[in-house]
């Protein structure tokens, strides 16, 4: 029989937890102090323990610090009322399992059990065995110093119940890191549940996350479960978490914060439990100082952070992970021979700077096999043409972007693999990588023809809109960043498309809209939600007059997803239901 310690000083509570465990065949030792609890800490081993945070004689916060230095493989969760939520984040730092909130929810109370005995259960099996197995074997490759401690840290993180935050370049393995941690859990029968927050229309997050009753709104024709109730008893990924709007960060906080939803058109509250993973490629940080992303939040996930290191800082693993890749590639395309690399081919491979990371070792071995007339790759099959000198290049290669970029000697991009180590620091991990210039293609035809239905509409011809081809959070030396600019002529909607000449700011900061009337003081007549709306407006109507008509490309130039342009178009009636490209 499991032996479990309850610490509070609540006896009414304390008996109605023990008769639970008694029901679930665990013997429950009492505490009503801190002082009781150090005692019997001292005398036996118990194989879960459940303490409140605020005792008569000091903090629960103790019980979480000896029972996690002197009994690592106790899982410990902490009690807390609501208003102390910072202690129990707290105490999910030092150590502790997960919590429970008072009032005391018998059905939350059972669930968090079993989680924690599974967990104890799991963490002595792997102490006792003589030959512990290989946790991560096919899934997180590597033998350097990082990837060693980065395994480490997993196995701790997942005999917790903690939210985590992880952080690191694009390509670096965020979602593979988070897959392991929840298969390494107790939580790993469940579902793992994985959803990028900057691939979900606003107009649409709200369904997406909580669900929605048959007939909530027009085309819920039925029932549907949100992401929050499918990774229930499981966990929950939140890939590019720094997309979230902050209308969806708020209502995001309430659910995390009170482990229940409310569907859309539901008029009750659903409990959910999920352990809660986010990670993203941006300064989280700095976006909280922007205002940008909600500080509660913030403190609401990133809990514990682990930082994954870049290609770049585990170069040790380079030729181990091509070996994989190349093992991969033979059996998933079938070939006859495994492909095998050159020694010349292995030095560039050693030598390259990896801006794409995992991700683009990968690419450049599949291109590699590819290319190759048979199982021997080359240096040459490998195309290892450095992104800086042809992000250079492109520049050069148009004329509207020479006053920002100059020459540069090729000889700056030959980074040898010492500097490369000392250039990429932690520090830099915030830092998202340059964005691929735009191809030259991607730009519409000046002379292509204008859908009559946009030229029939009034707006304000001179706006001339410029693609942003720049990833959020990073800049371009060779880049002009987006912009809008006025003619000096009143051109054709026709000739949109067209390179503009910028002139002077206007004086007036309306000047540059059409067919919003100003008051004597220089301010919209009608208020700011109709300048607002009019603006929006003029700007849709010039990408697409400047796209030709087409919303695909159309949504480029705003930089929104096509889905947003459509309900934007649907919004101030410049489309109906029936319309598409």
């Amino acid at each position: 029989m499991a032996v479990a310690l309850i610490v509070d000083d609540e006896v009414d509570l304390c008996r109605l937890m023990q008769m639970t465990l008694k029901r679930m065949d665990i013997d429950a030792r009492i505490a009503y102090d801190l002082a009781t609890a150090h005692s019997l800490l001292a005398e036996q081993t118990f194989d879960f323990c459940l303490t409140d945070l605020r005792l008569p004689d000091g903090s629960g916060l103790d019980i979480v610090k000896q029972i996690s230095q002197h009994h690592p493989n106790t899982p410990v969760a902490v009690i807390t009322a609501h208003g102390n939520m910072d202690l129990a984040i707290e105490a999910l730092k030092l150590g502790a399992f997960d919590f429970v909130n008072k009032p005391l929810e018998l059905p939350r109370l059972r669930q968090l059990v079993e989680n924690a005995l599974k967990a104890a259960a799991d963490a002595n099996a792997q102490t006792t065995a003589s030959t512990p197995p290989d946790l991560f074997a096919g899934k997180l490759i590597g033998q350097s110093a990082a990837i060693l401690q980065l395994k480490n840290t997993i196995q701790k993180l997942a005999r917790s119940q903690a939210p985590v935050f992880l952080w690191g370049e694009s390509g670096t393995g965020k979602e593979v890191v988070a897959r392991l941690i929840h298969e390494l859990s107790p939580r790993s029968q469940a579902s793992f549940v994985a959803v990028n927050c900057g691939a979900i229309p606003a107009e649409l997050m709200e369904s997406e996350f909580f669900g929605h009753k048959k007939g909530s709104f027009t085309g819920a024709t039925t029932d549907k479960d949100g992401l929050f109730q499918q990774a229930n008893g499981g966990t929950l990924f939140l890939d590019e978490v720094a997309d979230l709007p902050l209308a969806m960060q708020v209502k995001l906080l309430r659910a995390i914060q009170e482990k229940k939803v409310r569907p859309i058109g539901g008029t009750q509250e659903v409990a959910v439990d999920i352990r809660l993973l986010s990670a993203t490629h941006k300064n989280l940080a700095r976006l909280v100082e922007a205002g940008e992303f909600r500080q509660d939040l913030y403190y609401r996930i990133h809990v514990i952070e682990v930082r994954l290191p870049s290609l770049n800082q585990r170069s040790d693993d380079i030729l181990l992970l091509a070996t994989h890749f190349l093992a991969q590639i033979y059996t998933d395309w079938q070939l006859d021979t495994q492909p095998v690399l050159t020694d010349a081919a292995k030095r560039a491979l050693l030598n390259h700077r990896y801006l794409g990371n995992v991700r683009e070792l990968r690419n450049i071995l599949e291109r590699a096999v590819t290319l190759a007339d048979s199982a021997v790759i080359d240096v040459t099959h490998l195309q290892l043409t450095p992104m800086e000198l042809a992000a250079n290049q492109d520049a050069d290669d148009h004329p509207t972007n020479q006053h920002n970029t100059s020459k540069h000697d090729t000889s700056k991009h030959t980074i040898d693999k010492q500097d490369t180590d000392q250039q990429l620091t932690d520090s830099q991990l915030s830092t998202a990588p340059p964005a691929m210039p735009t191809p030259t293609d991607s730009k519409p035809s000046p002379q292509a023809t204008v859908s009559t239905r946009y030229q029939q509409t009034a707006f304000n011809p001179t706006i001339q809109l410029t693609p942003n081809t720049l990833a959020a959070g990073t800049a371009s030396p060779t880049s002009p960043a987006p912009t809008l600019q006025n003619t000096h002529d009143d051109p054709a909607p026709s000739q949109l498309g067209q390179q503009a000449h910028q002139t002077d700011e206007p004086t007036d900061v309306f000047a540059a809209l059409s067919g919003v009337p100003l008051t004597d003081d220089g301010l919209p007549s009608e208020g700011l939600e109709a300048y607002l709306l009019q603006q929006e407006r003029q700007l849709i109507i010039a990408a697409l007059n400047q796209s030709g008509g087409n919303k695909t490309q159309a949504a480029k130039l705003l930089n929104m997803s096509f889905r947003s342009l459509r309900y934007r178009m649907k919004k101030l009636g410049l489309e109906s239901d029936g319309d598409d490209d």
